[in-house]
């Protein structure tokens, strides 16, 4: 997959949002970059790098990781093991004003690597 170049919304809370999160202790140890994000999509990518499992493929947790934001209910099918670069690209599909839920793709290359639905509760950031 070739590097790709964050791509900067028009809004410059969210701007502010993203920046925040890359720039956080978690993304950076986990090696995450929001690439893209505007209301109702997202899309995360991370290198595999220290997220090797003894079986020298992603560590399911790291996998979780990507996919995961501010839920509160989730499901997620592994549906084969990856070992390099992942994407995981969010769509909602539901919202009531407090809680949304969201299907959450994530790939390796165009390889589906797991499927995600979860819910999550709409947080309103310090940021």
């Amino acid at each position: 997959m070739p590097e790709p170049t964050p791509i900067s919304p028009d809004n410059p809370r969210e701007k502010e949002r993203i920046d925040a999160f890359n720039q956080s202790s978690f993304a950076r140890l986990l090696n995450m970059t929001i690439m893209e994000a505007h209301d109702g999509y997202a899309r995360v990518v991370m290198a595999c790098g220290q997220a090797l499992n003894p079986h020298a493929v992603m560590h399911g947790g790291a996998i979780f990781a990507v996919a995961e934001r501010v839920a509160v209910s989730i499901h997620i099918q592994y549906i084969a093991p990856a070992t390099g670069t992942l994407e995981a690209v969010a769509h909602r599909v539901a919202d009531n004003g407090r809680y949304s839920t969201f299907r959450v793709m994530v790939y390796e290359d165009t390889r589906t690597i797991a499927e995600f639905d979860g819910v999550a509760l709409q947080v309103n950031h310090p940021v």
